[in-house]
């Protein structure tokens, strides 16, 4: 009986103990496998949160940046359409400028419309290629063509509308803006052009040709010398007398500044001149001379027109403040 008593509470015993260890197993595993522990305690999740915290940031940074970059760029363009519109509106009040950008369009326009329309009887099937390609070389015989039909009057043109442009380069260069130029002045130098340049240049060359027949080594110095003494004074004293002239100036103001600035304007010549006319009388054909005198003459003129009308304001300033001067001295009480 006490034998099986003792067998019964061996059982008992290893059976709980058993039952123990079977409960502390399952407790492990649950506190092993519990959401809250594998929640608490999943590895290397502060690090990932460190991160993504500075990434986040500096998207943020840039963000931030591209906005302010496009802050700017949009007031920058906000800036110049307003500067755009005001300058426009600028123009349009102001009558002189207004009609200066006119005559600037309109003349820039119809030229380029009559060199780029001079095929326009041909254009039939032309490509945008073919019309700039031809439009050179076709400009070109219709300038010969007009040299062999009235030469005179061909050469007349083109000095003409050198000196206007030549003018309009000295008085930007003298500071005045682009539009604000005087347009009786460029006139006055354009006219001139015109009706003297054109015409004596055309029959200057025909007698240098006469004067030197040959074709010796020496001719082209012996022209380059006397274009650059004879005929620059006698062409430089035209251009500034008639200038004055046009001025509506009195002759002994006009000769008094004539002698003041014919030998600054002849040497001024001998530092261009003598280069580009060795090409003129070594290499250009006869009726192609002018046309290459007048494209270097667009820096020529610029030097003559300043020297001529700085002369003539500073004496219209001199005559102004000694008008001033004796005006206030007239003013004062007398003794």
């Amino acid at each position: 009986m006490s034998a099986l008593n003792n067998f019964a509470t061996h059982i008992l015993s290893s059976s709980s103990k058993r039952s123990l260890q079977e409960s502390r197993k399952t407790q492990t595993l649950s506190i092993n496998f519990s959401p809250t522990f594998t929640i608490q305690n999943i590895p290397k999740t502060p690090s990932r949160i460190s991160l993504i915290c500075p990434i986040n940031a500096v998207t943020e940074d840039k963000e931030a940046e591209a906005n302010q970059e496009n802050e700017k760029k949009e007031s920058n363009g906000t800036e110049i359409e307003e500067k755009i519109k005001n300058s426009f509106l600028s123009i349009l009040l102001d009558k002189d400028r207004f009609f200066n950008a006119s005559i600037v369009l309109g003349a820039g326009t119809l030229a380029i419309t009559r060199l780029l329309t001079i095929d326009h009887e041909y254009w039939h099937g032309w490509t945008l290629y073919e019309i700039l390609r031809y439009a050179p070389e076709h400009n070109w015989i219709a300038y010969e063509e007009a040299l062999k039909a009235n030469p005179v009057l061909a050469k007349m043109a083109i000095s003409g509308i050198v000196y206007s442009v030549g003018d309009w380069i000295a008085q930007c260069y003298e500071g005045k803006p682009l539009l604000e130029f005087d347009r009786t002045r460029m006139f006055r130098s354009g006219l001139v052009g015109f009706s003297l340049h054109g015409s004596l240049s055309h029959y200057y060359y025909q007698f240098c040709e006469a004067l030197f027949p040959s074709n010796d080594w020496w001719v082209v110095p012996a022209k380059v010398a006397f274009d650059q003494t004879i005929w620059s004074a006698i062409w430089n004293s035209i251009y500034f007398v008639v200038l004055g002239f046009l001025r509506l100036e009195s002759a002994s103001n006009i000769f008094g500044e004539l002698r003041a600035t014919f030998w600054p304007m002849l040497t001024a010549g001998w530092k261009l001149w003598p280069f580009a006319h060795l090409i003129t009388y070594g290499v250009i054909p006869l009726e192609q001379r002018l046309l290459w005198v007048d494209c270097v003459e667009l820096v020529w003129v610029t030097i003559l027109s300043t020297y001529s009308n700085e002369k003539s304001e500073a004496r219209i300033s001199e005559e102004l403040s000694e008008a001033k001067s004796d005006s206030s001295s007239s003013k004062l009480p007398e003794d």
